[in-house]
C-alpha cells in the first residue's frame, strides 16, 4: 500500500507539530519554530476557520499515515454512519492495525509499526495479517508472531517506552497480545494531538454550517475538505 515518502521536517514545521515523532523534527521545531519557505518567518496572518480545519485534517492524515484518496474514502464512509462524522472518522483511523501495534507499545512510532505489520510480524485472531490498513473489530485478538517476540527492537520498545495501552485495549501475555475490548472512543484516547484533531474534525459534519473558500482550484466548503473544489 502506498505511503507518504516526501519531506517530513517541512511538514512538521508547516503544521507546528512533530507529526512523525522523529528526532529531526523535534530539533527543527526547536531551532526554527516557524513555517518553511522564504516568508515563513515574517508571515503573521490571522488564520481563517477553513485554514484551521484544513490543518487539523492534514495533521490527522499524516499522523495515521493515510494518503489523500484513502482519507477521502474514509471521510465519505464516516459521513454515511450515524453520529458525528469527525468522531466516526477518528474511530476508523484508530482501528487500523498499524495503529494497534503502535498503541500496544510494540512500535516506537506509527511508521515503525506500519513496517512491522508489512513484514508479517502480527497475527489477528490466529492468522497472519500484513495489511497496515486492516481494520480490527470488537473482540479481535492481535498478537505478536513467534519470530517477532525475540526481536531486539520490539523488546527495547516494550521495555523503554512504558506506553500504557488505551482503555479499549486489554493487554495480556506480558504485553505481547492485545484484545480489542471496545471500539475506540474519543474520551478514551490518550493522545492529545489526536484529541485536538478530533475536536476540529468534528466541525466537518455535513450538518455543520458551511463556510466557503475560494482558491486557485475553485470554491470549497468546510464540510467538503476531503472532496475536490468545485468551480
Amino acid at each position: 500500500m502506498a505511503r507518504y515518502t516526501g519531506p517530513k521536517v517541512k511538514i512538521s514545521r508547516r503544521l507546528g507539530v512533530n507529526i512523525f515523532e522523529n528526532e529531526k523534527g523535534s530539533k527543527a521545531l526547536n531551532k526554527r519554530p516557524y513555517p518553511p519557505g522564504e516568508h515563513g518567518r515574517s508571515r503573521r496572518r490571522q488564520p481563517s476557520e477553513y485554514l484551521l480545519q484544513l490543518q487539523e485534517k492534514q495533521k490527522a492524515k499524516y499522523i495515521y499515515g493515510v494518503l489523500e484518496r484513502p482519507f477521502s474514502n474514509l471521510y465519505k464512509e464516516a459521513s454515511r454512519q450515524k453520529g458525528v462524522t469527525g468522531e466516526n472518522l477518528l474511530r476508523m483511523l484508530e482501528q487500523r492495525l498499524d495503529n494497534i501495534v503502535f498503541r500496544a507499545g510494540w512500535g516506537a512510532t506509527r511508521p515503525q509499526a506500519r513496517q512491522f505489520v508489512g513484514h508479517g510480524m502480527v497475527n489477528v485472531n490466529g492468522r497472519r495479517v500484513d495489511i497496515p490498513s486492516y481494520r480490527v473489530r470488537k473482540g479481535d485478538v492481535v498478537r505478536l508472531r513467534d519470530k517477532a517476540r525475540n526481536l531486539i527492537v520490539i523488546q527495547f520498545n516494550m521495555d523503554t517506552l512504558g506506553r500504557t495501552p488505551p482503555a479499549w485495549l486489554d493487554a495480556t501475555d506480558g504485553g505481547q497480545e492485545v484484545t480489542v475490548r471496545e471500539l475506540p472512543l474519543r474520551e478514551l484516547d490518550p493522545d492529545q494531538r489526536v484529541e485536538q484533531a478530533q475536536v476540529q474534525l468534528g466541525l466537518l459534519d455535513p450538518k455543520a454550517q458551511r463556510v466557503q473558500f475560494r482558491g486557485e482550484h475553485g470554491v470549497c466548503d468546510q464540510a467538503g475538505l476531503a472532496r475536490p473544489c468545485r468551480r
